[in-house]
């Protein structure tokens, strides 16, 4: 359903494409994923450039040193950027990760999972189920779940035992125990949709905000435990992508909105933005 949430403001347009939202310090970190660039972003919409990634960034978090981990999708690298230094925290090429990395989220204790493509459906290749990688604080790393289409957004629940994973190709929102060891166990589904799910958050009420970025249909919505859709954030032309629930009390919800979604249509600066709007309720767990 279509509602009445309006947008207060934009904060900063003229992005090609905004992923990833984290909010720290008093500002909005996220990736410009095909503008090839890590941004952070005060609420007055002062933009800086944190780094360059040149081989696409895609998942952001924040290690229990301030250190942030940042997902490096073509080259299937987690890099380390701290102080302005940046190596590289693990490397998954030719290990479990088949096609591009994608979103991931970072645990207190500093353990990150880690979602990826499973194929390179840009490329015309069938979608195929794939796993979901936790990366230690080490750097080690081992697949934790299988049989995942696309596992993409993920947020973790304020007690951190629950691990919500968007899956894109199913489409549905998939919720795993976090066992001590960090392994994934008791699989079941949150919500099964009809849009195809991409960055998420969860809200005080045990609600999910989500971007779908398919057209026509998408958007971003706050879907119930079972499917039942509450919101639905649909401006003519733009598509959800990502979300997140942050600023003074985690009171504003931050869309993360394109134009465009494939590479291939994608043609600069433009495409994307980021919007601010009051939210039904605040933000809760991370990110």
């Amino acid at each position: 359903m279509r509602d009445a949430l309006k947008a207060e403001r934009t904060v900063v347009d003229g992005l090609v494409f905004a992923e990833s939202p984290r909010w720290r310090d008093g500002r909005l970190w996220f990736s410009d994923m095909h503008g090839h660039a890590v941004f952070n972003v005060t609420l007055d919409g002062r933009l800086t450039k944190v780094l360059d990634v040149p081989e696409q960034p895609s998942g952001l978090g924040f290690m229990p040193d301030g250190s942030l981990l940042i997902v490096s999708m073509k080259d299937r690298r987690i890099l380390r950027w701290a102080e302005g230094t940046v190596t590289t925290h693990a490397n998954l090429m030719g290990s479990y990760a088949r096609g591009e990395l994608n979103d991931m989220i970072v645990t207190p204790q500093g353990r990150a999972y880690v979602g990826q493509y499973g194929s390179d459906t840009y490329a015309g290749e069938p979608q195929t189920p794939t796993t979901l990688i936790l990366i230690e604080p080490d750097g080690s790393h081992r697949a934790v779940a299988g049989d995942l289409k696309m596992p993409n957004g993920m947020a973790l629940s304020p007690d951190g035992r629950h691990l919500y994973v968007a899956e894109t190709y199913r489409p549905s929102i998939t919720r795993f125990r976090i066992a001590d060891d960090g392994s994934l166990i008791n699989r079941e589904i949150y919500a099964a949709l009809k849009a195809r799910p991409d960055g998420i958050c969860l809200d005080a009420d045990g609600c999910i905000w989500f971007g779908s970025a398919q057209h026509p249909g998408g958007g971003t919505f706050r879907v119930a435990q079972g499917g039942r859709i509450l919101n639905a954030i649909q401006p003519e032309g733009w598509r959800g992508v990502a979300c997140v629930l942050a600023g003074e009390n985690r009171e504003t919800l931050f869309l993360l909105e394109s134009q465009r979604a494939s590479p291939r249509k994608i043609t600069g600066p433009g495409n994307s933005r980021i919007r601010a709007i009051p939210a039904p309720a605040p933000g809760a767990g991370l990110p």
